[in-house]
C-alpha cells in the first residue's frame, strides 16, 4: 500500500516535533512517507514534491518548519491537498511566534491548517481524520483513539474524587 500522508520538515532538526506525527500514524496504522523539504535551501525538490504528491496518491501533507516557516505555505500553494503547517520554536526564533505567524496567516485562496507550536501529534491527529472522513477503517480506529481520552479523564477524575488532591499531589 502506497502512503497516502507526507510528512516533510524543513530541516532534521524537526524531527523530534515531526516524529510524533509519525508514530500517530503509526499506531493507527495509517501508511505516510517522511522527508526533508526545504523551502529555503531545495525550492527545486519542494516544488517536485508538491506537485507530484496527489498522483504518487498522498491525501494530506503535514508540513513542519522553524523559523519564516514558509514550507507549509509554499507547498499549499503548489497543491490542491490539504496541508497541515507545524509551526516548530527553533533556537533562533522569536520564542516560536515567528513560526506561528508565518503558518497561520497566509493569503485567501492559500489555506494552511495550523496546529499549535511544537504540535506534532496533534498534526498527525488531523491528517489521520482527513483520511479517516472517506476511510471507514481508520474512522473507527479515530473514534476508538477519542473514547479511549474520555476514558483516560474520567478515570482521572474518579481517581482524583477518590483520593483527594493532596494525595494526587504528594506522588508527584
Amino acid at each position: 500500500m502506497n502512503p497516502v500522508v507526507g510528512i516533510i520538515m524543513g530541516s532534521q532538526s524537526d524531527l523530534p516535533i515531526m516524529s510524533e506525527a509519525a508514530q500517530f500514524l503509526d499506531s493507527l496504522g495509517i501508511k505516510y512517507e517522511l522527508t526533508v523539504v526545504s523551502a529555503h535551501r531545495t525550492p527545486e525538490r519542494m516544488l517536485s514534491y508538491a506537485r507530484s504528491a496527489r498522483e504518487r496518491g498522498l491525501q494530506v501533507i503535514v508540513a513542519g518548519a522553524g523559523g519564516a516557516a514558509h514550507l507549509p505555505g509554499m507547498v499549499a500553494s503548489l497543491t490542491s491537498l490539504p496541508v497541515v503547517g507545524v509551526p516548530i520554536k527553533s533556537s533562533n526564533s522569536i520564542d516560536g511566534w515567528d513560526s506561528i505567524l508565518s503558518i497561520l496567516q497566509m493569503p485567501a485562496g492559500i489555506p494552511v491548517a495550523t496546529v499549535a507550536l511544537n504540535g506534532g501529534r496533534n498534526a498527525g491527529i488531523l491528517a489521520a481524520s482527513i483520511v479517516g472522513a472517506s476511510d471507514a477503517e481508520v474512522g473507527k480506529k479515530l473514534d476508538d483513539f477519542k473514547k479511549s481520552l474520555k476514558e483516560t479523564v474520567e478515570e482521572s477524575a474518579k481517581n482524583l474524587e477518590e483520593k483527594g488532591w493532596k494525595s494526587i499531589l504528594d506522588k508527584e
